[in-house]
């Protein structure tokens, strides 16, 4: 079972990391693509605009569950570095049973009436002439949260790899 969840969250963190770097290259050409237009050639497009923004929505969201899947996360490296590799982990399982699962699960039950009421009424965007399908940008943020507590368990259960002591 174990190890059927760890596959599963390591499936799931290869395809969040295409959709982050898609959105990551979509953002970078269509900055591009605006600049090279607005200052090359004096015009501009709001729904390219737009588009940029939802590239950078959907790249800021899902970098945060691919980043907790690679152990990327901030630790005071004065602290830590005296601390003994098991302590670093129990405190690691602690904060993220105790503070990221149920903060990420509150952010799925806080948005999610108004993610429905967004793809009920096909929310697009709010700047006149721009570029509809807002709510699909929108269901990314419960999906990332939803991403980010597999991710989290994912680092709970993970085997605990091998340190040798320097004592």
């Amino acid at each position: 079972m174990k190890a059927t969840f760890l596959r599963v969250s390591r499936a799931l963190d290869r395809a969040t990391l295409v959709i982050c770097a898609t959105s990551g290259f979509v953002l970078v050409a269509m900055v591009l693509v605006n600049v090279v237009l607005r200052y090359g050639f004096g015009t501009g497009s709001i729904k390219l605009q737009d588009l940029a923004s939802y590239a950078f929505a959907v790249f800021l969201i899902t970098s945060l569950p691919v980043c907790l899947a690679r152990g990327g996360h901030v630790r005071v490296e004065v602290l830590s570095e005296r601390l003994s590799p098991v302590y670093l982990r129990v405190a690691d399982a602690v904060a993220l049973v105790v503070f990221l699962i149920p903060m990420f699960a509150l952010i799925i039950w806080a948005g999610w009436a108004d993610l429905v009421y967004s793809w009920r009424v096909s929310e697009g965007s709010s700047t006149p002439g721009g570029l509809g399908g807002q709510y699909l940008v929108k269901s990314i943020l419960p999906l990332a949260a939803g991403l980010m507590i597999v991710q989290g368990v994912a680092a709970v259960i993970a085997p605990q790899p091998r340190v040798e002591s320097t004592l």
